[in-house]
Parts: structure tokens; sequence; C-alpha cells
């Protein structure tokens, strides 16, 4: 049963933090050259709203990766060891990372693609949000990798493997 859970929690965390990591990463620069590309900007603005539901969709299924990870630590009788503590709690700063800080600015600036007028105060306002943007999706992204480096080496793991 552990092999299993081990496999399916592996699966999921490829499938589903993956896209998000990439969609996170591509979205700063394509929003910036949609905000600034005026009329002629609408391949640039269907990019960017399609970045943002790939953000959205697949950060609610990758829920299933901390889930099924607990499910794995308890069959594997891992959860109290410190390796697991601590990629827990950067998941869980990678899941406020993106709840706080990532989503909200790329709603802003999917919301100011929205505005017909480019000077509007909603406008500047998304612009100014993004110069913070690619700076989360950095540290979203190093905690997740971080995570994984946790999963693979497990210091100070007893089970052997």
């Amino acid at each position: 049963m552990a092999k299993f859970l081990l496999s399916l929690h592996v699966l999921v965390s490829v499938l589903f933090i993956g896209p998000v990591a990439v969609a996170v990463s591509m979205f700063p620069a394509r929003a910036r050259a949609a905000l600034a590309g005026g009329t002629d900007g609408a391949p640039e603005a269907g990019s960017v709203r399609l970045l943002h539901r790939i953000t959205q969709v697949y950060a609610g299924l990758g829920l299933a990766v901390p889930v099924l990870g607990v499910g794995t630590a308890q069959v594997m009788d891992v959860l109290g060891q410190s390796w697991l503590i601590v990629s827990m709690v950067l998941t869980a700063l990678a899941a406020l990372s993106l709840l706080l800080f990532v989503l909200p600015a790329q709603q802003a600036a999917v919301d100011a693609l929205e505005l017909a007028d480019p000077q509007a105060p909603e406008h500047a306002k998304a612009v100014q949000g993004l110069r913070l943007l690619p700076m989360t999706a950095g540290v979203f992204n190093l905690l997740w990798a971080v995570v994984v480096v946790l999963m693979v080496i497990r210091p100070g793991s007893t089970t052997g493997a």
C-alpha cells in the first residue's frame, strides 16, 4: 500500500504542481506584454488569461499533493520525522505565497486587461503589482524545489531507502 500511495503522490505532484510552476513563471512577462500591447495585444491577453486559469485550476487540483503526502507518511510511519515536518511547512508556505501574492496579482492583471482605458488607475495598479510577481513566482518554485529535494534525500530518515 505504501508503494502505491507514494507512486500516486509523486505522480500527482508532477501532474498538478508542474503546470502551476510553469504558468506562474510565464505569467509576468506575458502580462507585461499584454498590458503594454494596446489593441494589437490580443494574443498576449489570451495567453495571460489562459496562464491565470491554469494557475487557478491546477492550484486547486494540487491540494491532492499534501493530502496524499500525509496519507503516505502515515502508512510509512514517518509522520513525525523532521525532514517531513520541514517539507510540510515549506509546502504550506508555497501555498500561502500562491494564494496571497501570486493569484491576486494575476487576477489584477487579468482585470486590467478588461479595461477599455489603459490610463485607468486599475491598469496602473496591475502594472505595479507585476513588479513583485516574478520574485514571488521564483519563491513559490524555489519552495517546491526544496520540498522535492527533501523528499528524495530525506535527511535523518530511518527508513533506510
